[in-house]
């Protein structure tokens, strides 16, 4: 089993949330699992949270793991602030 790596570059927001939510969708249909990088995440706001939050639940689903990895200090402060887990 090989776990697909994306990396969520600069943006994270209502601007690029179809083209990230197509990606992680697409990598959970391959069934292998997902490692979402969001090291280079510079902002995110609600759109992008709910890619994040689509991408765990539909994991789940599906029975594809989903890791979300090295949170960048915006991911970190919004997810402080919604007193959520990912």
């Amino acid at each position: 089993m090989t776990v697909r790596r994306i990396v969520a570059d600069d943006e994270l927001t209502i601007v690029t949330a179809a083209e990230h939510r197509e990606r992680l969708l697409a990598a959970l249909a391959e069934g292998d699992g997902v490692r979402v990088d969001l090291s280079a995440v510079g902002e995110i706001d609600t759109a992008g949270l709910q890619v994040l939050l689509l991408a765990r639940n539909e994991g789940e689903r599906l029975h594809v793991p989903v890791e979300f990895a090295d949170p960048s200090p915006a991911v970190t402060d919004v997810l402080a602030l919604t007193r959520l887990e990912l």
